[in-house]
């Protein structure tokens, strides 16, 4: 009888082991899961972001480029306000 009782005492004590290390697999599942949720959120605030400056920054491309474009007109216009002058002058000074 007293190896019966120890055998069932040990499948106790076995079945009590099994038990607390399933609630801590549990616990530890939960954990992971909220900071699986967490992770899910950042990533869509971090998308969000990412196209809110791809955004930006494709805006403030095309203001540099028409700027760009803008000085590069008005180097021009002087260039040929400058030559005309000087060919005025040549023309000018020959007669």
């Amino acid at each position: 009888m007293e190896n019966g009782k120890n055998r069932l005492q040990q499948a106790q004590e076995d079945v009590e082991e099994v038990r607390v290390i399933m609630m801590d697999n549990v616990n530890k599942v939960d954990e992971r899961s909220e900071k699986l949720g967490e992770l899910e959120d950042r990533a869509e605030i971090l998308l969000t972001k990412s196209k809110d400056f791809q955004k930006t920054s494709n805006q403030v491309k095309q203001k540099q480029k028409w700027g760009n474009k803008k000085m590069k007109m008005v180097f021009i216009g002087v260039g040929v306000v400058a030559a005309l002058v000087i060919i005025g002058l040549i023309i000018f000074a020959a007669v």
